[in-house]
């Protein structure tokens, strides 16, 4: 379907990410996409990321395009001007009690809109995409008589390991019974009840079930958008593809009746929308301001001698965490790019000791941001230290670059355990940083047999990925054409 091809009757789709980096990035690419297949869009972020978007991309960023509009709603926190992602137990459980009332109005506004204007310029509201993690949208979907599909920005694994929560709790592992848990041995316990994901150990499901409160916010929060009302949905996305996730993608088709699509890696799929409309391609969606330094100094490198080092927007570490991997770095004489957020250490600014700034200089760089997808596809890039986001993960996977996981919090741990034991493309790091270790896996990774062979697989998944994406055959083509048609329904 070309991009002229729903030009009679534009359709009109509000997108709605969460409220935080890693969901705002690929709901932006999905709606770039859709856009280029003929929807007119209104994009709804928070009022404080809104601010936060003016203020690292400039005003005349919301005025790029009429046909591709920015929004925004109150999330009902405490107004705050701190540059960095808020509290997330706060922000979900503000999230679903205050932004059912707000999104209502804002589609009853779009559509008084559309009333006084040209349908051509302005049409209704005809459809909703929405995060997995918004799921008081569904409510207005239904009072507005409008189809939704629910965008869910985890990979499949991680979303299986989130469907467990109930059972979990059924069978009476969480909440655990006091702290003691983290230390004990209690996390090494294998499962070998989940499909897909035999002997996973506890400590590679989401990290939100580690708690011993009863009434735990985030566990409430994920039974929430896992529960009931995920079937009111007229189809389920994921940014993934067939190919890298078919094990976990069967088991979590017979837990939900709306159909499952994928449709990445939408890093991918953006690239021809890109290619054919540089308005469209000037829309970013990066919080913090770039540093495009980071991509000259590459240019000087030989190829696949770097390792990229990037936790992504969230993840925080003490400063000894932040020292250890600075002297792991530094002794393991590869250079390096190193991303290192203002916001890193917990608490702290991050400093790093003089003598380590002495000892890499001209092979290392540090900067506390980059353009992350251009970083990755660099030929000078040979490997990547991550924290194992969902969207660091699957870029790392698509320009075929094998990683050493780190993992926070979240989705991060399974989407870590997939690498491993699944897909052979990463090494682990004990939470518990040492230099030692982060020196050996970054020398393993770069001239070892053991990186040898996980940068074979790399190149495997990274040609399944294109031809998912890139092929009009492929299986992510084939289901955005599919989605489009159900959002069309209308």
């Amino acid at each position: 379907m070309g991009s002229n091809s729903l030009q009679n009757e534009k359709p009109h789709a509000v997108c709605i990410p969460y409220p935080a980096q890693g969901h705002i990035n690929p709901m932006l690419k999905l709606a770039k996409i859709l856009h280029h297949k003929g929807f007119h869009i209104t994009f709804v972020n928070t009022e404080f990321n809104h601010k936060r978007l003016l203020k690292s991309r400039g005003s005349n960023f919301l005025n790029a395009l009429p046909t591709f509009r920015f929004e925004a709603i109150p999330d009902g926190l405490p107004p705050s001007d701190v540059d960095a992602t808020q509290d997330i137990p706060s922000l979900s459980e503000s999230i679903s009690t205050n932004c059912t009332a707000p999104f209502k109005e804002l589609l009853a506004k779009l559509n008084r809109d559309a009333a006084v204007s040209s349908p051509r310029i302005n049409p209704p509201v005809s459809c909703i995409v929405s995060d997995g993690g918004m799921i008081f949208t569904l409510e207005a979907a239904e009072e507005f008589g409008i189809p939704e599909v629910l965008f869910w920005t985890a990979s499949a694994c991680a979303s299986l390991g989130y469907c467990q929560f109930s059972k979990l709790i059924d069978k009476g592992i969480i909440p655990f019974k006091d702290a003691h848990y983290l230390t004990n041995g209690e996390l090494d316990q294998t499962l070998d009840w989940i499909p897909g994901m035999k002997n996973i150990r506890l400590r590679d499901l989401p990290t939100f079930m580690r708690t011993t409160d009863p009434d735990d916010v985030l566990v409430k929060y994920i039974l929430q958008v896992t529960g009931p009302p995920v079937q009111k949905a007229c189809a389920i996305v994921l940014n993934s593809y067939d190919e890298l996730e078919q094990d976990f993608l069967q088991p979590l088709s017979t837990i939900f009746l709306p159909p499952i699509y994928t449709i990445g890696p939408l890093n991918l799929m953006e690239e021809k929308v890109h290619s054919d409309d540089e308005k469209l391609a000037a829309l970013r969606s990066n919080l913090w301001k770039e540093e495009p330094e980071c991509l000259e100094w590459l240019d000087k490198k030989d190829p696949k001698s770097v390792v990229y080092v990037n936790f992504g927007s969230i993840t925080v570490m003490t400063s000894e965490q932040l020292v250890e991997f600075a002297w792991g770095l530094a002794n393991s004489q590869t250079p390096f790019l190193w991303i290192i957020r203002p916001d890193l250490v917990s608490g702290d600014s991050a400093v790093l000791p003089p003598e380590f700034l002495e000892e890499v200089k001209g092979r290392g760089l540090m900067a506390s941001w980059c353009p992350q997808e251009q970083v990755l596809k660099h030929k000078s890039v040979g490997g990547f230290l991550t924290h194992n986001g969902w969207n660091s993960t699957l870029e790392s996977i698509s320009y075929g670059v094998p990683m050493i996981c780190w993992p926070f919090f979240a989705d991060q741990q399974t989407n870590c355990w997939a690498c491993r034991t699944k897909w052979g493309i990463g090494m682990e790091i004990d939470s518990n940083v040492k230099r030692d270790e982060v020196e050996n896996l970054v020398r393993e990774l770069m001239a070892g047999e053991k990186g040898k062979i996980m940068k074979e697989k790399s190149l495997y998944w990274k040609n399944k990925g294109e031809e998912a994406a890139k092929s009009p055959s492929g299986s992510s083509c084939s289901n955005l054409e599919k989605i489009i048609k159900l959002l069309l329904q209308s």
